[in-house]
């Protein structure tokens, strides 16, 4: 079997949350029938549907319901807006007085195991073969960030949000018999990893590193580890704090990803450290203050005002993990309808479907484009109450098998 990448491995995790969050079906619509009609009778449930710009279905489109992960959609155009989907992100290196390497991070979401050999071979290439052990500085972000919806749990998308993160802060190991080993060829057993995979059961495991302090900690142990492997000798034990006065830069890092590739992937995998990671950096001012939560909500808050002109909304957080965040099927219809220059990076979930699904328990959300004859025509669906899983999908499918959607409401309201 080929090896997928660190970056396959972890962001399909993500996919194992429809069956920890599994849906209880709804008898209402358990039974046979169009799943479409169905979905036009359900009390909880919002349908908007346009057809060469004119709206054709619109069943409760103001109302305003919980979004779940279909507000990665808003984040991603956010990002782009700002960025371009060119922009690659940075993170700094310096050698302080003592031979101590410095990180500075300033949140690139897409540092795994492979980009960080990347980075230990720059460094060499600098010059570099011994340093006093790795310094971290993950001071761009405020120390106390806290994403709202984000669970205690140890799955992988509760991950802890931190402005220098690697393999979006989760760790992979294998535990046999007490014989414990990385679970990844690319990603070597760290100190800290090691003491974790012991507080676990048997067999493979992925976990999220729970809080900022044992993130940053892994970071430096991980990019040691890395330093290690290329021939650069490391002294001494990783230590957190701010880059010190008159540390020299000696590098600075610029992804291999552009931000096309990490909006793609954050909408394929749903992945929350990711979108949260942007929503945050989003609030960056250019002044070197750290960002809290408080700022980047009200920074997010502005660009939808300037953007849409909403009214009435109401957005938490940027993964759609808060289930205080509000949205109506029309504002959703209209962030589709503005995420039309970039359909391509929604995830295809048929050759006549793509959409960014949305998952919470008791909540079932669709927003995309399913393909009408030879059109692309932008939709959302917000259901908030128990439904299956797949159901969400039989309504997209639906859309672009019914000969006449006009026929099913009159004047377009349902």
């Amino acid at each position: 079997m080929e090896r997928r990448s660190v970056s396959t491995f972890l962001l399909g995790t993500v996919l194992t949350v429809a069956s920890i969050l599994t849906l209880i079906p709804d008898p209402a619509i358990s039974g046979s029938g169009d799943a479409l009609s169905r979905a036009l009778k359900l009390p909880e449930a919002s349908l908007l549907v346009e057809e060469r710009g004119r709206v054709i279905i619109s069943r409760h489109p103001d109302r305003a319901m919980v979004p779940a992960s279909t507000m990665k959609i808003l984040t991603a155009l956010a990002a782009i807006q700002r960025w371009g989907l060119d922009h690659r992100f940075s993170t700094d290196f310096y050698l302080g007085g003592d031979g101590r390497l410095w990180v500075k991070g300033y949140a690139d979401p897409y540092l795994i195991s492979e980009e960080m050999e990347r980075i230990a071979r720059a460094l060499k290439a600098q010059g570099i073969r011994k340093v006093a052990g790795v310094g971290t500085d993950d001071s761009y972000f405020d120390p106390g960030v806290e994403i709202s919806g984000r669970s205690s749990s140890n799955n992988p998308y509760d991950a802890p949000v931190t402005a220098l993160a690697v393999n979006f802060n989760t760790i992979n190991v294998v535990n046999r018999n007490g014989n414990i080993h990385s679970a990844e060829a690319q990603t070597p057993l760290t100190p800290l990893a090691l003491k974790l995979a012991k507080r676990l059961g048997a067999g493979k495991q992925r976990v999220n590193l729970a809080h900022r302090e044992k993130a940053v900690r892994y970071f430096g142990e991980l990019l040691s580890a890395k330093l290690e492997q290329v021939g650069i000798q490391v002294v001494g034990d990783p230590r957190n704090g701010r880059v010190p006065a008159g540390a020299k830069k000696v590098y600075s890092h610029e992804s291999s990803r552009d931000l096309r590739a990490v909006i793609a992937a954050m909408l394929e995998y749903s992945n929350n450290f990711i979108a949260n990671g942007l929503f945050l950096k989003l609030a960056d001012r250019g002044d070197g203050l750290p960002i809290s939560m408080s700022e980047a909500q009200g920074s997010f808050a502005k660009w939808v005002d300037r953007t849409f002109g909403w009214t009435s909304y109401r957005i938490e957080d940027g993964a759609g993990l808060s289930r205080r965040n509000r949205l109506s099927a029309r504002q959703l219809l209209e962030a589709v309808n503005a995420f039309t220059p970039y359909m391509d990076l929604l995830p295809e979930k048929n050759t006549q479907v793509r959409a960014k699904t949305g998952t919470l328990r008791g909540v079932s959300c669709l927003a995309g484009f399913v393909k009408r004859g030879a059109r692309w025509e932008p939709f959302s669906l917000l259901i908030n109450q128990p439904v299956p899983y797949n159901f969400r999908l039989q309504v997209a499918d639906a859309l672009t098998r019914a000969p006449d959607l006009a026929r099913l409401c009159q004047n377009g309201r349902c």
